[in-house]
């Protein structure tokens, strides 16, 4: 991957500290590389030690392995990784899961890991960062995804928890506002990450979509090049690839588009996908039956 060093936005990326959570591998480990690359100083959250181990050293970056869905694990790796970066200006909230979820007839416990992941995670990442980026040139940016704003079959729990995402971000923007910090919402398609291409690796997704994806795997580079562009300029919304921007203000013209879409073999895939027998993106810390196969990666 070959990126430039952007042009000098305000506020600069130069010495910004930035704790970037889901950082072992993926668009978390791609952001906390180029972030690096513009001088920023990083530091890494995640699942996957020898991974995020891996991430932090090529970076000269601080890291704590934490499970983003335990909030006494957020809170004593935020307040260490603050320490030692001596301050925060930016935190990403990147840590997800993706799985397939028939709504009716699907898997137990896979709706309540995506909620305790993706909405809690986040959730607990951002409460135990925001008294940090509460000064004038802080950001705070969660992770949502265009699946929290338009919504497809087999990818209802993924979609609850990430507009759950999307509320939480909108409203500490709001909340934190006083304090002249700033709150961005990320919205990706699919990019070329380990999350899509396991989380579109199934049989039922593969029949529901001919075997492609929802929308098309844009590069990881689309990703990042919003991102860069974004975390500068402290954006209040971050969409990548380029055609996402329209769609999410235009997201009731495009979900009726969707449900009005021909998919013939809807009934085939959602059968295929109560029996099929898949993980999540990546393996995280078993807290019972309903977390098995669980992962964090975005």
């Amino acid at each position: 991957m070959s990126l430039h060093p952007l042009p000098k936005y305000t506020p600069a990326l130069r010495g910004r500290r930035v704790l970037i959570t889901g950082a072992a591998r993926g668009i978390g480990a791609a952001t906390a590389d180029l972030l690096t690359a513009h001088g920023a100083r990083v530091a890494v959250m995640g699942l996957e030690p020898d991974l995020l181990a891996g991430v932090a050293a090529r970076n000269n970056a601080p890291w704590r392995e934490c499970d983003v869905a335990d909030p006494g694990a957020v809170d004593r790796a935020v307040e260490d990784l603050v320490t030692e970066l001596g301050g925060l200006d930016v935190v990403i909230a990147n840590a997800g899961i993706a799985k397939q979820l028939p709504l009716i007839g699907g898997q137990p416990g896979v709706m309540e890991a995506h909620l305790r992941v993706n909405t809690l995670g986040t959730f607990y990442t951002l409460r135990a960062a925001g008294p940090h980026i509460s000064h004038p040139s802080g950001y705070a940016l969660a992770t949502a995804s265009l699946g929290g704003a338009v919504h497809v079959p087999l990818l209802g729990a993924y979609s609850a928890s990430k507009a759950a995402v999307e509320a939480i971000g909108n409203t500490l923007r709001q909340e934190i506002r006083p304090s002249g910090a700033k709150v961005g919402v990320a919205y990706y398609s699919e990019l070329e990450t380990d999350m899509t291409e396991r989380g579109f690796a199934t049989k039922a997704g593969e029949k529901l979509t001919g075997g492609g994806t929802v929308s098309g795997v844009a590069p990881i580079e689309a990703g990042l090049r919003a991102l860069e562009r974004g975390i500068a300029r402290r954006s209040r919304r971050i969409t990548a690839p380029a055609w996402v921007a329209p769609v999410v203000p235009l997201r009731h013209v495009a979900q009726r588009v969707i449900e009005l879409k021909p998919l013939p073999d809807l009934e085939e895939s959602l059968e295929i996908a109560r029996t099929e027998q898949i993980g999540y993106t990546t393996e995280q810390p078993s807290t019972g039956p309903a977390t098995l196969g669980s992962g964090e990666s975005a």
